[in-house]
């Protein structure tokens, strides 16, 4: 005697935790996904380098950025790197990726860290 249960899963967006009709491979519903894209736009982002700003928002179309926690000071997010087999806690303030830790320049992931704040 086999019994199935069916389970459903609802999606939501990562970034204000409405519930998706579809699945999305960047983990966000239509409006927010309009913000980021207006965001990545801003005249605020030509203080960094351009190929930077463009593998931000790269790593934001592919959702590599996953928010952990939110306070009143910052927003941390979950940041994959390029290869996808490590994971860095990022946020605007800093970044645990090797080239956020030297802070010569802004890394890629602090940059969609702001580029995720710009949109908010």
């Amino acid at each position: 005697m086999a019994t199935t249960t069916e389970t459903e899963t609802t999606t939501r967006c990562t970034r204000c935790g409405r519930r998706l009709r579809n699945e999305s491979p960047d983990g966000y519903g239509p409006k927010c996904r309009r913000k980021v894209r207006k965001a990545t736009r801003s005249t605020e982002l030509e203080q960094y380098k351009p190929h930077l700003v463009e593998k931000a928002v790269e790593l934001l179309e592919q959702g590599g950025m996953v928010p952990l926690r939110k306070s009143s000071k910052n927003v941390v997010f979950l940041a994959v790197s390029s290869d996808g087999t490590t994971a860095y806690r990022t946020a605007r303030a800093a970044c645990t990726c090797p080239a956020g830790l030297k802070a010569v320049h802004m890394c890629k992931h602090r940059i969609a860290a702001h580029v995720l704040a710009l949109a908010s």
